[in-house]
């Protein structure tokens, strides 16, 4: 098994460490400090010797920060994760919704005039700390650069990892790292920069068509790199993580600790994500004075814009991970069948977590999972992000919705699906949910838009037949989605934050959903890749886009008010069901291929 369901954290060992860090805040004469979940490559997953905040918190989601002061600690946290904050975490921290709420209000609300706050600026990107500067003007409150404050309290903290790397096929990513660099060169050349810093792994091992094992779930090697302008490579890692790769004579790897000293050899001007460069990179550059250029990590969109034999390898995972999806789903549906007329017979939310990854297992090409299995049963379905463990695993009960979002790593690609099931008979209200959920993900399966729309444009379209009945949900409707990367993919997403024009190529998640704390959880996900499309017969004469549908798996038709769908809806779903049936039929057992066929019957 991929996933352990034993709790990582406990909310009584927060109080305890959160004194012995404001005893050790007053001795190095700060007011306060800030504490991400990031660690020093920015991204949204960390290894367990960054896990910072969940080690202070109890908090284990993957975004938030806290704030500690003196006489409070609040931690931040989205919509996604409020009701986990509570659950998770001690009274000594108090849940704060961000962004709602900004840290610049809160704490010019919470600290005096002249109060000082420390952050590690290894951990905080320079658009963090500006957008705090900026609104603690006029305050009198500072902030401070300082080492790190909870390392040396942490005193059985984990090694870093340091598994080795390995090479990623040419032939799956559809151009030789050679090729990637070239282009990459060119672009700084143009621009006129002499190098860029990448500091996220996912970007650096797309680069060189590498993958690692440091990151439970993101086959990454984290490490830093320089990349010059004409097309030269400095990797800085652990020499023993390369060992076993052949590098062309473009690449060149250093030690970590050479890191810093290198940066302050470059030729200005160096090329620097704003939004994803820790401030120490910053600070070393700025110190030596070479010239910054603030711009997009240059790997971003080419990553996001997956090559033809990309998108050709993501059908193939969608396709085996969808067979899988089906056994798991009959198999589903018996256990509940068993269930209902047998009360004795326990079915529990970490059965169906096992039960589904040994499906995908049973493919004989599963990496790994892509995510802890989110099995969220009943009134646990509500939390968005909820992560089932041995103390909070719960039975299945008749009446039930499940939520079981999931998804495989394969070589030739990352999945992520979300399915609501039905267990026995439910009521009227949540069938009426889910439908109108179902409405939003079918409108954005539908949509055709042109060129230079983003995803701030279209996530309305999934959450108006919400909207119209009073109701939405508090995340976004789509992220992007790497290639045997990262399952949480930029810059490309669909949500009101989503500036980036969508492109062909990009994978993105289409999953609205809607959440009644203490009762249920409904989502709805497929994954869609940005295609060309065309214009209705006497449509415009525009370069049109629309979505191609990846993900293959039966959606419950028991929980389908059928009389409130459209027409151009209902034939939306069966052909979907249609298209669902046809391909994974000669995939799966026999018993699975009767339940299919019934699973995918017209509406």
């Amino acid at each position: 098994m991929f996933q352990t369901f034993t709790a990582s954290t406990r909310p009584q060992d927060g109080p305890p460490r959160l004194a012995a860090l404001r005893a050790r805040l007053q001795i190095e004469g700060v007011d306060g400090y800030l504490l991400p979940r990031a660690d020093a490559h920015q991204g949204e997953y960390v290894a367990a010797c960054d896990e910072r905040l969940a080690w202070l918190t109890g908090f284990t989601g993957s975004a938030g920060f806290c704030i500690v002061l003196q006489d409070r600690a609040g931690l931040f946290v989205d919509g996604r994760y409020r009701v986990q904050a509570r659950l998770q975490c001690a009274s000594e921290f108090t849940p704060v919704n961000w962004p709602e709420t900004l840290p610049a209000k809160w704490l010019r609300d919470a600290c005096p005039e002249g109060a000082e706050i420390g952050f590690d600026p290894w951990l905080h990107t320079p658009n963090e700390i500006e957008a705090l500067q900026d609104g603690l003007k006029g305050s009198g409150i500072t902030l401070r650069r300082m080492t790190n404050q909870i390392d040396p309290l942490w005193t059985n903290r984990p090694a870093a990892p340091m598994a080795p790397a390995r090479r990623y096929p040419d032939a799956l990513a559809g151009n030789s790292s050679q090729e990637k660099r070239a282009n990459l060169a060119k672009a700084l050349a143009s621009d006129g920069q002499r190098a860029a810093v990448l500091t996220q792994p996912d970007s650096i091992c797309w680069l060189l068509n590498i993958r690692g094992a440091d990151l439970p779930r993101l086959p990454v090697m984290q490490g830093f790199a320089i990349v010059h302008d004409d097309g030269r490579v400095d990797l800085f890692t652990a020499p023993s993580k390369c060992e076993a790769l052949e590098w062309d004579s473009g690449v060149h790897i250093r030690p970590a600790e050479a890191f810093a000293p290198a940066l302050r050899t470059l030729s200005s001007p160096v090329r620097l994500d704003k939004s994803t460069v820790p401030v120490a990179i910053v600070d070393l550059l700025r110190e030596s004075s070479i010239e910054i250029a603030f711009a997009q990590d240059p790997c971003l969109m080419p990553k996001a814009r997956k090559s033809e034999a990309e998108l050709a390898s993501a059908r193939a995972a969608h396709l085996r991970d969808g067979a899988a999806m089906a056994e798991f789903l009959c198999w589903l549906d018996g256990q509940a069948a068993v269930m209902l007329a047998q009360p004795d017979h326990a079915l529990t939310e970490i059965d169906i977590a096992r039960a589904l990854e040994q499906f995908r297992a049973n493919t004989g090409a599963l990496e790994d999972i892509s995510f802890d299995t989110i099995a969220g049963s009943g009134p646990n379905g509500a939390i968005v992000h909820y992560r089932v463990t041995d103390d909070t695993n719960r039975r299945l009960m008749p009446g039930d919705l499940m939520l079981v979002d999931s998804g495989g790593q394969y070589l030739d690609g990352t999945t992520d699906i979300t399915r609501t099931i039905a267990i026995g008979p439910v009521g009227t209200r949540e069938v009426e949910c889910f439908t109108r959920v179902l409405q939003g993900m079918i409108a954005i399966s539908r949509a055709r838009f042109p060129r230079g729309v983003a995803g701030s444009h279209l996530d309305s379209l999934a959450r108006y037949p919400l909207w119209l009945a009073g109701q939405d949900y508090d995340h976004g409707t789509g992220h992007g989605v790497g290639a045997f990367l990262s399952v949480h993919e930029g810059p490309q997403r669909l949500s009101r934050a989503g500036t980036v024009p969508l492109a062909e190529g990009m994978i993105l998640s289409n999953e609205p959903g809607y959440y009644r704390e203490g009762e249920f959880g409904i989502r709805i996900e497929n994954l869609v890749a940005v295609r060309k499309g065309t214009a209705p017969k006497g449509g415009d004469n525009r370069d049109w886009l629309e979505f191609e549908t990846l993900t293959l798996a039966p959606i419950d038709r028991r929980l389908v008010q059928v009389s409130m769908l459209s027409a151009d809806e209902r034939a939306w779903l069966d052909a979907y069901h249609s298209r669902v049936a046809t391909l994974l039929l000669p995939l799966v057992c026999a018993t699975t291929s009767a339940w299919l066929q019934e699973a995918c019957k017209p509406i």
